[in-house]
């Protein structure tokens, strides 16, 4: 009997060890899976599934080239679509440089989606206790309450909150300008040298009146968004770029997604050529006064525009952000559906505001666009589950109309496609795949 008993104990001591290494490799395992690790994201490139080529979607390719030789357009476009929370369709089309043909790899500037990003930053340090919805944002306690913001001229500055900048009732119109495009302007009245950072042009907006009342209503400001970047930084500690990237964009396996550069000499690896009308106007370039350049190369500071309009991005990184703040559960969304509810509600009291981060809300159709000179780009989150993303590297004379057409012209469009795929091209994604996991865990 006593050696039975002692060959049991033996046994039950050799599995209770078994057991504690098992859980302890398996718990180190999901630590490092619930952590990005430094040298993984370093050495990290965003995923890109190849061109795909199914049949339900000949009729809307063909509506996309015939898009681009009616508006006169140039360049190419990007394209990227998912349905019920799966990307079925990544296609690129035309030009995306003197040499190469567009493909779901090439990183476009998306201007004013910037906004939609940032505002994606924000809500996520609200959920986190960081600033509130409601803080103000300059004056005594103030999140820029520093010496470089304490002066202003017009006391209502006090009055200003995060979520009015959001939703452009900050008090800020372009009555005489926008200030994110008049460097020498802010540069000659600081008796500065150029070029313009985003804390100069605070301080120069700072010494003049808001127009309207902080809260009345909203008109589009991409100045409210640059001081959003600057709230970011200053709360953080973390140079907006960063907090954006370590916060929004790593946990999803977006990895080359950064903000642009305005020189060509200065285009980043993957990055399209802009090409703008052949009858476009030249301006003054935004560091030397007395060079005359292109507005897409050197007419625009794209860095420090940064927050509200700065991102270079491709199609299918863009699509994996809006399928984690769509509120649909196919995907696990990165922020709370309480909080992606308030980005879109457009009704306060008698008032009617913009969404924050979205430009427009359409029923339950989200649409997100954006326009530079030689860029226009178009998100749309459908109520039946459908979303895409298009992007061009070229422009005409319409400006933002071009963006609203190409919502006209996918919508119209992708009415006409009554069998989707099944099949999702980043299910090879590791990081993305990674992401879902997680999410579903919590």
């Amino acid at each position: 009997m006593w050696r039975f008993l002692i060959r049991f104990s033996l046994f039950f001591v050799l599995f209770l060890a078994f057991v504690c290494a098992f859980s302890f490799f398996f718990n180190r395992d999901a630590e490092k899976d619930e952590r990005f690790d430094a040298y993984d994201i370093s050495t990290s490139k965003s995923y890109y599934p190849g061109e795909s080529f199914d049949s339900c979607f000949v009729s809307l390719e063909s509506a996309i080239r015939k898009f681009i030789v009616r508006e006169n357009l140039k360049g190419g476009a990007s394209l990227c679509i998912s349905y019920n929370g799966k990307i079925v369709h990544a296609k690129g089309f035309g030009d995306a440089n003197n040499f190469s043909k567009v493909q779901p790899y090439h990183l476009f500037r998306i201007a004013s989606v910037s906004k939609l990003i940032t505002s994606i930053g924000i809500m996520k340090m609200i959920e986190d206790r960081i600033v509130g919805l409601d803080q103000n944002v300059f004056g005594k306690n103030g999140i820029l309450d520093v010496e470089r913001y304490s002066y202003y001229k017009d006391s209502r500055i006090e009055q200003v909150t995060i979520k009015q900048l959001l939703n452009h009732s900050g008090g800020w119109t372009s009555r005489w300008g926008d200030p994110m495009f008049m460097p020498h302007v802010i540069a000659s009245e600081q008796n500065i040298e150029t070029p313009v950072d985003i804390t100069d042009i605070i301080r120069f907006m700072l010494g003049k009146n808001l127009h309207f009342q902080p809260g009345s209503g909203s008109i589009y400001s991409n100045f409210g968004f640059g001081i959003l970047g600057e709230v970011i930084t200053e709360k953080t500690g973390i140079p907006y770029e960063q907090y954006i990237k370590s916060n929004i964009l790593y946990p999803l396996g977006i990895f080359d997604m950064q903000i642009g550069y305005s020189h060509i000499e200065r285009k980043l690896p993957n990055e399209v050529l802009y090409y703008e009308e052949d009858t476009a106007y030249t301006v003054h370039d935004f560091i030397d006064i007395n060079k005359m350049v292109r507005r897409s190369y050197g007419g625009t500071d794209i860095h420090t525009l940064g927050a509200a309009g700065g991102w270079v991005a491709s199609a299918s990184d863009l699509m994996k952000i809006v399928l984690t703040i769509d509120g649909f559960k196919s995907v696990p969304d990165i922020l709370r559906r309480e909080t992606i509810e308030t980005m879109v509600e457009t009704t306060s009291a008698d008032r009617k505001f913009d969404p924050i981060g979205w430009r427009g809300v359409d029923g339950d159709n989200w649409y997100r666009t954006g326009t530079l000179a030689a860029t226009s780009a178009i998100i749309e989150r459908r109520a039946d589950g459908i979303c895409y993303v298009l992007l061009l590297n070229s422009s005409n004379s319409k400006g933002p109309q071009l963006a609203n057409n190409m919502r006209k012209m996918m919508d119209s469009e992708i009415e006409k496609i009554k069998v989707w795929p099944s099949h999702d091209l980043f299910d090879k994604d590791k990081w993305w795949n990674a992401y879902k996991y997680r999410r579903h865990r919590l």
